[in-house]
């Protein structure tokens, strides 16, 4: 049998374990191992409770959204240089923040990873965690250092990506003319992925194309050019196996609609704000829900919720973590951030929902669930940069009813479901997957 490492990109949040953890079940339960490199602190706690094992790499700066990372770099051997460079990137994530982010490259250039510096300590420390793990597999999801340490070892790769970040596409914001010219970290990767034997690339979302690339959803949400490499494979979306419905959710009963508010991550950096922070999402749904005639769920994801909302109305349920497709399967109406598993959880589950993208990542997806019938889109009103946000509770509430009184919402979300269960979803991934390995090393 074959060992696979999962990598994930450097990020504290849950959507990328959600699509990674039903295809590395699928390997386990073939008989493979799996071992997985997610550094963030809440998909590390999701990973040992699907009981994987965990591996980090042997530098601290991966993930500047993780609490835990500025202690981690204070108690490093190399603290002075790991400070002097933490403070870089997050001069660098200020300058550069915004929420209008045109492809996937333009997103890892915000990251930090157009910063050289970063990538030579981030892919030789990921070059020594391949040869000390020697998987026979990188199986990775939006971690391009990752991908050039794969390739640097020459270890065969497997590309999970979503349509809206293969390098042929569009982008994320296809509705509108890009721009002549972006900033990007093609020129930061090319000077080091010279240093260490590899060539070239015209995008780095080309880093993420693998021996088999496969790509999440269905053509008629998740469109590629013709021809472009990939695979479509339906829905990938985690729950134990087993899962049965929580105590808490019987005892709420059916005499209301369930609504399932999922904000995503409300702030991405501690004492400061960031585009991507979803805080609008839990303001807007306390505020438009707190009168309504209707059982809110809210789900964390495992992150703190700010003190101020501590005290939440009495139609509302608080949970750190749900089985999301249970959940959805008994919903009415999710409430989320546009991320792309709340999106295929929606959809999967025939759940409709109203989506408040807090930037244009999540904003490709919204649309693409709009255009299908699935749901409505609530765009916040933002200052020029997108860090300022802000959705009036009526607004959300109008979509909210909207969406519970006309039946046609709900037909067209099971009728997605019925498509996106075609491709076979983990299953047939864990095919390709054990497929394409045993013809590269044959």
């Amino acid at each position: 049998m074959s060992r696979f490492l999962f990598t994930t990109l450097q990020s504290n949040d849950l959507g990328l374990l959600t699509r990674s953890l039903p295809i590395a079940h699928e390997l386990r339960t073939l008989g493979h191992e799996v071992i997985f490199c997610s550094p963030g602190a809440a998909p590390r706690k999701v990973v040992a409770d699907a009981g994987f094992d965990s591996r980090i790499p042997d530098e601290p700066l991966y993930n500047l959204g993780d609490p835990a990372t500025l202690p981690r770099v204070l108690r490093s051997g190399h603290r002075w240089r790991d400070l002097r460079l933490f403070l870089q990137l997050a001069r660098h994530m200020s300058r550069n923040a915004t929420a209008e982010v045109w492809d996937v490259d333009h997103f890892f250039h915000m990251m930090g990873l157009a910063e050289a510096d970063l990538l030579r300590i981030t892919i030789p420390s990921l070059i020594r965690l391949l040869r000390d793990v020697r998987p026979d597999a990188v199986v990775d999801f939006w971690n391009p250092t990752a991908c050039a340490a794969a390739r640097a070892t020459s270890t065969p790769l497997v590309g999970v990506v979503q349509a809206n970040t293969h390098p042929a596409s569009d982008g994320f914001i296809w509705w509108r003319e890009r721009p002549a010219a972006l900033p990007g970290p093609v020129p930061a990767f090319n000077a080091v992925l010279a240093e260490v034997g590899l060539p070239s690339v015209q995008k780095v979302a080309e880093l993420m194309l693998g021996d088999l690339t496969l790509v999440l959803g269905m053509p008629e949400t998740d469109p590629i050019p013709a021809g472009a490499d990939g695979t479509h494979i339906g829905a990938v979306l985690w729950e134990r196996v087993g899962t049965e419905v929580p105590d808490w959710l019987t005892k709420l009963g059916r005499d209301r609609p369930l609504v399932w508010v999922y904000p995503g991550n409300v702030r991405y950096m501690r004492g400061s704000t960031t585009p991507f922070d979803s805080l609008v999402v839990l303001e807007a749904c306390v505020e438009a829900l707190r009168d309504e005639p209707v059982q809110v769920v809210l789900a964390t994801g495992h992150q703190p919720l700010p003190r101020r909302f501590r005290r939440l109305p009495a139609n509302f349920h608080v949970e750190p973590f749900v089985p999301g497709l249970t959940l959805a399967a008994r919903c009415s109406v999710m409430i989320h951030h546009g991320g792309y598993g709340s999106c295929q959880t929606g959809l999967w589950a025939g759940c409709p929902a109203v989506i408040v993208p807090t930037y244009s990542e999540r904003e490709s997806n919204a649309r693409r669930v709009a255009a299908a019938g699935a749901g409505l889109v609530v765009l916040p009103e933002t200052d020029a940069r997108g860090m300022r946000k802000n959705v009036a509770p009526a607004a959300l509430r109008d979509a909210v009813r909207r969406v519970l009184g006309e039946p046609a919402f709900t037909r067209n979300a099971a009728a997605m479901s019925e498509k996106l269960r075609e491709y076979g979803g983990a299953p047939v991934a864990a095919h390709l997957i054990e497929e394409t390995l045993a013809g590269v090393v044959g």
